[in-house]
């Protein structure tokens, strides 16, 4: 039996609809969306639902009723928006136990002379991912304390592929002795899959996939500038702050912390002795710059300090990169947390930076709706760096659509890898 029925409408259909759900601690984001000429996500419906406090914690369901519930309202207001049902839905998953990393392997071939072919690549990718499977599976056990934990692949993307040191889009074809392969890699809990996987189920959507939401966030932007294209991407949720660096158009890994949207209210609430939900109306103003100064001062006071602590998780998190020389100068923000004007202040201030392998002071910028590639907006509803993230996920069918040899070929064995 259903947990919740979802309004049908009787409509005639031409072409398929999709939706893309960013299931957040804070707020339920649905996009209701078509492919249209050109390969381009044309979304056409939009809706929102806040969250109770006991659906979400730190990215993560813990009450699937309840997320379900939250997913039908903002479904059917985006379907109403878009007069069309959408049957398929890509979800997309954060939280501090699903990790993303890159993995590049160096493979010496016996027989240089002889071109690539596609059993060649597929075997080279299937040895990397055999062994990033079972570091992945020992790293979530290590911090969850359970030992037998059942860990299951989210994503997986080639980012980098070099034939004797010069890069190649497509290895098949190419002869030479050294391969270098970067493969990125998504693992997640299936405990937290499995909740997703159910969200989809009791909503009578086929699932298209589930999707580390950093690593669709880092591809949003696209490839525009291909390897030259650096950047340390920071969303800012409800209960997490997801991090992904790409650094010479290759996705290096992604860091999720529990700190987010309501770590500040929380301390708002303790700070001014109010209960949680007027917290939250308080920051919102704050955000809006809609207080008297007075207030404001208040506010200020307490976010910044708690912005502080926010900003040595991102210190922390940037200091696992550490296969990097360098770390991207450019960072760029969305998310609704990151509307909090301490956050691009303190990331903004000299010196915090100085024990980390930056060549110069990074530069902070939020991604604008329209910085995002194969997305066009009929609903005119998409305002700020809030709605990113469920565009990332649009963009991500949308390159599920295409026949490119290597995007094909780790569709396919992802899919083997998560049966």
């Amino acid at each position: 039996m259903k947990i919740v029925e979802r309004i049908k409408r009787d409509k005639k259909q031409q072409i398929p609809h999709y939706a893309a759900l960013d299931i957040g601690t804070e707020f339920v984001k649905a996009l209701v969306f078509h492919i249209g000429e050109g390969g381009k996500a044309h979304v056409v419906g939009y809706g929102r639902q806040r969250q109770r406090l006991g659906d979400m914690q730190g990215g993560t369901v813990t009450d699937i009723g309840g997320v379900v519930e939250n997913c039908a309202k903002a479904l059917d207001e985006a379907e109403e928006m878009a007069g069309q049902i959408a049957t398929s839905c890509i979800i997309g998953i954060a939280g501090e136990l699903v990790k993303g990393t890159t993995t590049t392997v160096h493979y010496e071939r016996l027989k240089p002379k002889i071109k690539i072919d596609y059993n060649e690549l597929k075997n080279i990718v299937n040895k990397i991912q055999a062994r990033v499977f079972e570091e992945a599976r020992k790293q979530l056990a290590w911090e969850t304390g359970h030992e037998a934990i059942d860990v299951k692949l989210v994503n997986a993307s080639v980012v980098d592929v070099k034939i004797d040191g010069y890069r190649v889009t497509n290895p098949i074809g190419f002869q030479g002795k050294e391969v270098t392969v970067g493969v990125f890699n998504a693992f997640a809990p299936m405990v937290h899959l499995g909740a997703l996987q159910s969200v989809a189920a009791d909503l009578e959507l086929d699932l298209i996939t589930i999707a580390a939401e950093p690593y669709a966030v880092a591809r949003s932007l696209g490839a525009q500038e291909a390897g030259e294209f650096n950047a340390i991407f920071i969303d800012i949720g409800g209960g997490t702050t997801d991090i992904a660096v790409v650094s010479g158009g290759g996705l290096e890994g992604t860091r999720m912390f529990a700190i987010g949207g309501r770590s500040f209210t929380k301390r708002l609430s303790n700070s001014l002795n109010i209960p949680f939900a007027r917290a939250e109306e308080i920051k919102l103003a704050y955000s809006e710059d809609l207080l008297k100064e007075k207030s404001k001062k208040i506010v200020r006071d307490a976010i910044y300090a708690d912005s502080l602590v926010w900003r040595s998780g991102v210190e922390l998190a940037l200091s696992e990169f550490s296969s990097l020389d360098l770390l991207p100068s450019r960072i760029l923000l969305c998310g609704g947390g990151s509307a909090l004007p301490e956050i691009k202040e303190v990331l903004s201030e000299t010196g915090w930076y100085k024990d980390l392998p930056f060549s110069k002071k990074p530069n902070v910028h939020f991604i604008k709706p329209e910085d995002v590639v194969n997305i066009v907006d009929e609903t005119n509803k998409i305002k700020d760096q809030q709605d990113i993230t469920p565009m990332g996920l649009c963009n991500l069918v949308v390159e599920m659509g295409e026949e490119d040899i290597l995007p094909s070929l780790m569709r396919k064995i992802t899919k083997t890898l998560q049966s």
